[in-house]
């Protein structure tokens, strides 16, 4: 599960929790309303029993009268539990007013004949009389009013659900759309042509799904901006490649026009300047091809190894017939599967490369070995030419660059950017680094099956 819909859970979850606490608070204080309204009619505790237990001896010892006069005289004392004595009939002993729920609870408290209890029936002169203590007048003074509730409870549990589901979803809806609205201006931007537009710091230090999908354009904004760049950057540098070679050919046919006699060695140079230019529309072609998947080629089971020193060994022909050499170190068989055409070629230009650049005299050493508990192979590739400036080492893999030790050796700067496609296509890597005692390494890593 991602990250937003554990953010989506864990709000719908509190918001319940908080609406369900809001409920039993409600409901609690919906309770306490109706204990309160439902106070019993008879009072209960050690006192009224002991007042009971009282009135019950004198009647029982001294009859109606003794009870009368007791509660006749001693009626301001009992200021917090008045005493009543009714007869069968329902008339009080004083007189005095006795609500009817009153007298129904202590006949029915008095009905369970249990001892010690603050109702009971005694019989005194052929009368029975109930006694008991209503707590209404227990109270001291005029009654107070409990405070009553500004709301019904069951409007508080209402409101309290409303209240906490507009809160969630006014939240929610804000953290929701204000990265996406950050969003829509981006590929608004993106959509005009303005590439350099990044909405990361408008997204701020959210870790969730639309925070990865605002890391994501703008990566892809970058990505684009690159390539755009480096199309631009192409445009520009093949029409000044081409130009050189137009120019010269333009030239050769206007002497050729001028001096007839010199046709011939003006059409050897239209020639070769024709083929100039195809050699730089085909490599441009290959280019192009390998950055889509159907022009990389086919994919097969190759041997990495056998592929290698079948490079190596024509490329050693061509270095020994110009004074160079070079030596080729293999280990055991290394099974891959590559787009074998575009890897080879990529693998030989970086190696007739090295042979080109090598000063006379020298050796281009290529070592391929398995890296330690990993399915990866290493290649590299070094030889003792004049190196390259630490500051153009990132350069040297971008189509039509030539470092400062280039001038006099033909090509088009394309063979590395060529060769660094062809790597990266396979899922392998492509590094340089400057050799020490002058010269230039070139370390190729690529996946292995076996």
């Amino acid at each position: 599960m991602g990250r937003l819909f554990w953010k989506l859970f864990f709000g719908f979850w509190l918001t319940l929790l908080l609406t369900g606490l809001a409920v039993a608070t409600a409901v609690n204080l919906l309770r306490q309303t109706q204990q309160q309204e439902e106070a019993p009619a008879v009072a209960a505790g050690p006192a009224a029993v002991m007042l009971v237990d009282g009135a019950a001896s004198v009647l029982q010892h001294g009859g109606v009268e003794a009870l009368r006069s007791l509660l006749r005289n001693d009626e301001g004392r009992f200021r917090f539990a008045r005493l009543h004595a009714i007869d069968a009939q329902g008339n009080e002993l004083l007189g005095r007013e006795v609500s009817p729920e009153a007298q129904n609870a202590a006949a029915a408290l008095a009905a369970q004949g249990r001892a010690r209890q603050a109702a009971r029936w005694i019989e005194a002169d052929g009368t029975r009389y109930l006694l008991f203590v209503p707590p209404s007048e227990r109270r001291a003074g005029p009654p107070r009013h409990r405070a009553q509730p500004l709301l019904p409870p069951a409007m508080l549990m209402l409101i309290a659900g409303v209240a906490a589901s507009i809160a969630f979803a006014a939240l929610l809806a804000w953290y929701l759309s204000r990265p996406i609205r950050h969003l829509r201006w981006a590929f608004a931007n993106a959509a005009q042509g303005k590439l350099d537009v990044r909405v990361q710091s408008r997204i701020g230090r959210r870790r969730d799904e639309i925070a990865d999908l605002g890391r994501d354009f703008d990566h892809m904004a970058q990505r684009l901006q690159q390539l755009l760049e480096g199309q631009q950057r192409l445009l520009h540098d093949v029409s000044h490649e081409l130009r050189s070679p137009l120019a010269r050919l333009q030239a050769a046919i206007g002497l050729s026009r001028q001096n007839p006699a010199r046709a011939d060695a003006m059409l050897e140079r239209v020639e070769e300047e024709s083929e100039r230019l195809d050699r730089l529309v085909g490599e441009l072609l290959t280019l192009s091809r390998l950055d889509t998947a159907t022009g990389q080629g086919r994919v097969e089971e190759v041997d990495v190894m056998e592929m290698l020193e079948a490079i190596a060994a024509d490329a050693r022909f061509e270095a020994q017939s110009s004074g160079r050499d070079l030596h080729c170190t293999t280990g055991p068989p290394s099974i891959g599967r590559f787009h074998v055409d575009a890897l080879q070629r990529g693998i030989e230009n970086i190696v007739r490369n090295a042979v080109k650049y090598t000063a006379p005299g020298t050796t281009v050493e290529v070592v391929a070995q398995r890296l330690p508990d990993t399915k990866q192979l290493c290649i590299e590739v070094c030889d003792r030419g004049p190196g390259v400036p630490e500051n153009e080492l990132p350069r040297i893999f971008e189509p039509f660059h030539r470092g400062e030790g280039s001038s006099g050796v033909s090509g088009f700067g394309l063979g590395l950017a060529i060769a660094k496609r062809a790597i990266e296509a396979d899922g392998g890597t492509l590094h340089a680094r400057n050799r020490e005692g002058g010269g230039l390494c070139m370390r190729i890593t690529l996946p292995c099956i076996d």
